[in-house]
């Protein structure tokens, strides 16, 4: 039997912080005079007492670390305890959603999906609009613990080719956890706060700033307007462009420059790999804004990059309906969202480095096919890409193609058409945004889909952000024998 407390424990603590936060929203209904300040307060309160009785009551279980199977149960249930009190304010508010849409909303928050359900966003009380917002920046920093620390330790799809950048946790996840989060969270609200100021300068109103910067940072894509950054065309896209790249970069990197050595950042083939997709995506895009639609360069190029790197960072931000633009963008977009931005980051989806590991083994096997009697490895920066970790890679790719797959086809049960099925299904899995079709595309939301698919897209935002595998181990009979 394992023994729960520890587990527990840590989750109550933060549950608790979780509640705390939530006076933050609390005093912005205040000072707009709105009356949901209360909501927040009795949401804060229940959130709190849950947390700290959970805390409290575990406390005396709590040892020098966390063993594997403790740490799996920690890493997926967190993402199932903070969404659930994270959906009360949208349960007892304004808005009173009902319970699946509640979660659904808190749950694409935590996992910086950015699918929504609500509209009338440009009315929405402001307290609401900042909760939203602050649930993406803490999923998005979370994300970056859980990738860095927790998933190299756990050997999930690969991440542990990472290890070394977390420092080497050798077995102790929790206290060498919270001196890596240290040193990140002062870079994620520093590059948070330039993002705001940013935006103030090319015209936001520094309400909008500050929430978009919030959802910008942790590549979320929640706005406080309905038509997302259409609301913003012109210099606040080139701005999103810039600070979604950084969010899209591992962070480690941020950390040595910091630490004043820059050349890891710049060497850095995952980096590279990433920003040379996105540029050549981007010309091409532009290109054929250019041919196809007649648009003038600037446009083009602006609508094209700042569209690529939402999509592709995970972001799911949307300047237009670039359904509209014809079939190519469509299906160059939907492919473009299951590659991803680097390990380390808030982005989400594959991963690039899991496309260059893949391809490394790819040319290695051709390899062997052309010489036989050869010996030749797979590398990685440089480095031999171990059996253990190509294996794993593998499996993630295969995990991914299935779950993707069934999602779409449980989806389509419920009367889901083709096109929003699979696209509802990527953009779940690999917590994109926005899917396609009049549905759930840019220019539309996830309100009308049926319960049982929203619940269904629900777990798959879960599963999709904590590496699939990560979550799959829980429901394997080993797992539980120990």
């Amino acid at each position: 039997m394992y023994d729960m407390r520890p587990v527990v424990h840590v989750i109550g603590l933060l549950v608790a912080f979780l509640g705390a936060a939530m006076l933050v929203p609390m005093v912005v209904d205040l000072f707009f005079d709105h009356p949901d300040w209360t909501v927040f307060l009795q949401s804060a309160v229940i959130t709190i007492v849950i947390g700290s009785a959970m805390a409290i009551a575990t406390a005396n279980g709590v040892g020098d670390g966390l063993t594997t199977q403790q740490t799996f149960l920690l890493t997926t249930l967190v993402w199932v305890a903070l969404p659930a009190f994270g959906a009360l304010p949208f349960f007892f508010g304004e808005i009173q959603a009902r319970p699946v849409d509640a979660i659904f909303e808190a749950m694409s928050g935590m996992t910086t999906t950015g699918s929504t359900v609500f509209s009338g966003l440009d009315a929405m009380p402001e307290g609401l609009l900042v909760w939203r917002s602050m649930l993406q920046w803490f999923g998005g920093i979370g994300i970056i613990v859980v990738a860095m620390v927790f998933l190299p330790e756990l050997r999930v799809g690969g991440m542990q080719i990472f290890r070394f950048e977390a420092f080497d946790t050798m077995g102790k996840v929790l206290p060498r956890a919270a001196e890596i989060a240290g040193q990140i969270i002062w870079i994620y609200l520093g590059l948070t706060a330039l993002n705001a100021i940013a935006y103030i300068i090319v015209g936001m109103p520094p309400f909008d700033a500050i929430n978009h910067a919030l959802t910008t940072m942790s590549t979320g894509g929640f706005s406080t307007r309905d038509a997302s950054f259409g609301f913003y065309q012109g210099a606040p896209e080139y701005v999103a462009v810039i600070f979604m790249l950084l969010a899209s970069l591992p962070f480690v990197r941020f950390i040595q420059l910091v630490a004043g050595t820059a050349q890891p950042l710049f060497r850095d083939t995952q980096i590279r790999a990433y920003l040379a997709v996105v540029l050549a995506v981007t010309v091409i895009m532009t290109l054929y804004r250019l041919v196809a639609n007649g648009d003038n360069i600037e446009h083009g190029f602006r609508e094209g990059i700042f569209n690529v790197t939402s999509i592709m960072s995970g972001t799911g931000y949307a300047s237009t309906d670039y359904q509209l633009w014809g079939t190519f963008p469509v299906v160059a977009f939907f492919f473009l969202g299951l590659i991803g931005g680097c390990a380390g980051s808030t982005a989400c989806s594959v991963k690039i480095f899991r496309y260059q590991i893949l391809i490394a083994a790819i040319k290695t096997r051709i390899q062997q096919i052309f010489s036989p009697h050869g010996v030749f490895t797979p590398r990685f920066s440089g480095r031999p890409i171990s059996e253990a970790v190509l294996s794993s890679v593998m499996a993630f790719f295969v995990m991914f193609v299935v779950s993707l797959g069934l999602l779409a086809v449980a989806l389509s049960l419920t009367g889901l058409d083709i096109v929003t099925s699979l696209s509802g299904a990527a953009t779940a899995i690999a917590n994109i945004g926005p899917g396609l079709g009049d549905t759930i595309g840019p220019a539309g939301n996830f309100s009308s889909l049926n319960d049982a698919a929203k619940w269904m897209l629900t777990a798959g935002m879960l599963v999709g952000r904590l590496e699939l595998l990560s979550v799959y181990v829980l429901f394997t009979v080993r797992f539980w024998r120990g």
